[in-house]
């Protein structure tokens, strides 16, 4: 009893230590800078005390504390916000430039505070353990340019790992950045003119050009389609909510916290290919699951990245290809993908209550008081949605028989797809499955040397491809879907394995609403394999797998059958005869599960 109430004295005077730090630093002796204060609860509750019990811990928190008292002393809201970049995508780095500016300045101020961030920020490179990444597709930009600016402003020393890191994304800073560091440094405190220019230089980055512009200019072509003024209501009403978001989301508090960018091994490594095997396809582990299917052999097995599959001047001339092919399914598909934006903005943006007291006056409702003037007016208020975080994945069959106009069409939806719902802040993940060989392969070689025993189970190659991993923006991966339509890419197609890899992916996401969806033409199909097994050995497996996902698992599952009833495998499935369809059918159905009336469970 005294142990704990001795304990819990010396962690309530650490944390008032840390608030009087805080306070001192940024000479901010407000009274209602306490405990008690509902704001400074959250921004000062940065350290869990009951865990604090290495040097580490306690190095970590004393720089965390020196880094929000220097927040308050020399970061201003209003400039901050003033000058925060029009692209999305640059607001992350916004935010730690400026974390960099206001940390830096600190540096200068007091030893002691330059000391203890340096500590921080060199325990935490030191203890990385990442594996060493292999291509851009494997690095967060966000914590590339951290380093970044830790290197160029702080001084910090960088280790292998971390130099690696920096090493994809440092050439493309460079060209922006190097030449305007002098004049960064010397505006350290001037605020306006550092957070201005840098806002100028992350909007001129090649690397963060979206085409958003193009976008732009579709809606604009969508809504002088629609001219009603219930559409341009709807759309008005949605952009202000949406802009009104923006600013929200750009707070000073909550756009760079202290705790956003660390470098530590809190980082979220939510790219699932840091845990698979690059090469090999492990053998899927469906715990609660029973499944009497053999793989003969998965050594040859692979899991490869689009960009690898041919070089990049190829890679871009197949993108041409897939550009010019989009062109003639451009305004029909454009529409449908803006149909779909405007709902899911308008499911996380807004919704009302009618039929109140007080408000905003209820325009719908005026025809009752003409008709009846002892009707009272009738008044809404907005309300938030609870629009939960959500990725969906896309697995598209890369077998032989979608060769031409079906690869084609899935290619491009895929495309739209992707762009319209990463404006929407949707993840998106683009696979495809099929087969190294026709007929086997080195895995049917190997089953010949070794006496060819009867029923050997799956007998082919695996090839699974990631076309555009979920945390890799769309502009990054456009060339890569292109690569779909390389010749000799599509061969056989084993649908129950494809689908069980793509879940394992979904399943170490931490978004909170996973969709998959299937497209495929039929049913799975590997020669080798089935004249070696019973007819339905693949059949019986898909089915299993579909089974288990829908019944025991929270990620929902559909799929579309592109001249192929396969309702026979997936309870939520859809058929189209002309691969024309697929644009409408994917948006419909996608804009199905986002309804949470028809949210399956």
């Amino acid at each position: 009893m005294t142990k704990n109430h001795n304990d819990t004295n010396i962690k309530e005077k650490l944390r008032q230590a840390l608030i009087s730090t805080v306070k001192v630093i940024s000479e901010d002796f407000r009274k209602d800078i306490e405990i008690k204060d509902e704001k400074a609860t959250k921004e000062l509750n940065f350290i869990d005390l009951d865990n604090l019990i290495t040097k580490k811990d306690f190095l970590k928190a004393r720089a965390t504390s020196d880094s929000i008292a220097l927040k308050r002393k020399f970061s201003n809201e209003n400039i901050y916000r003033k000058n925060l970049p029009s692209n999305s995508s640059c607001k992350s780095l916004y935010s730690i430039a400026e974390k960099i500016r206001y940390e830096c300045l600190g540096a200068k101020m007091l030893k002691g505070i330059k000391k203890n961030l340096e500590d921080n920020y060199n325990q935490i490179i030191y203890s990385k353990k990442t594996e060493q990444p292999k291509s851009k597709d494997d690095v967060n930009i966000s914590e590339a340019f951290e380093l970044y600016m830790l290197k160029k402003f702080h001084g910090i020393k960088l280790n292998h790992i971390t130099s690696q890191i920096l090493s994809f994304w440092e050439k493309d800073f460079d060209r922006t950045i190097e030449e305007h560091i002098d004049f960064l440094k010397n505006n350290l405190n001037h605020q306006e003119n550092y957070s201005s220019k840098f806002s100028e230089l992350l909007d001129k980055m090649d690397i963060f050009q979206t085409a958003e512009d193009e976008i732009n200019e579709e809606n604009h072509q969508d809504a002088q389609n629609n001219p009603s003024d219930e559409n341009q209501d709807s759309t008005d009403e949605d952009n202000k909510d949406q802009n009104k978001d923006d600013i929200t989301e750009t707070s000073l508090d909550s756009e760079y916290d202290i705790s956003e960018y660390k470098l530590n091994e809190e980082i979220l490594e939510t790219d699932c290919d840091q845990n698979i095997n690059d090469q090999v396809i492990k053998k899927n582990s469906f715990k609660d699951l029973n499944i009497d299917y053999k793989i003969y052999t998965n050594q040859f097995d692979e899991i490869i990245k689009a960009e690898n599959l041919e070089n990049s001047d190829d890679a871009s001339k197949l993108r041409k290809t897939l550009d010019q092919q989009l062109i003639g399914f451009h305004d029909i598909v454009t529409k449908l993908a803006n149909k779909l934006q405007r709902q899911l903005l308008a499911k996380q943006n807004r919704s009302w209550n009618f039929d109140l007291e007080e408000g905003l006056l209820d325009s719908s409702k005026l025809t009752r008081v003409i008709i009846d003037p002892f009707n009272s007016l009738s008044f809404k208020k907005e309300k938030d949605l609870d629009f939960k975080d959500t990725i969906v994945t896309l697995l598209i069959d890369n077998s032989g028989s979608m060769r031409g106009r079906p690869i084609t069409i899935a290619a491009i939806c895929a495309d739209i797809l992707s762009r319209t719902l990463e404006r929407c802040s949707v993840k998106v993940e683009i696979l495809g499955f099929t087969t190294k060989n026709w007929k086997g392969g080195q895995s049917r070689e190997f089953w010949n040397k070794n006496g060819k025993t009867k029923l050997p189970g799956r007998l082919n190659d695996l090839r699974h491809i990631i076309y555009k991993s979920a945390d890799v923006h769309w502009r990054q991966a456009k060339n890569n879907l292109g690569l779909m339509l390389k010749e000799g890419l599509l061969k056989e197609n084993i649908d129950g394995e494809a689908i069980s890899w793509a879940f394992n992916r979904l399943k170490k996401r931490r978004e909170e609403r996973k969709i998959l969806m299937v497209i495929s033409d039929g049913a799975p199909v590997d020669d080798s394999t089935l004249s070696t097994n019973s007819g339905d050995f693949l059949e019986k497996h898909l089915r299993k797998v579909v089974k288990f996902i829908e019944d025991k698992s929270d990620i929902e599952i559909l799929a579309i059958g592109i001249g192929h009833d396969v309702s026979r495998y997936y309870n939520r499935a859809i058929k189209i005869t002309d691969v024309n369809e697929l644009g409408d059918v994917m948006v419909s159905q996608l804009s199905y599960l986002f309804d949470k009336k028809n949210k399956l469970n």
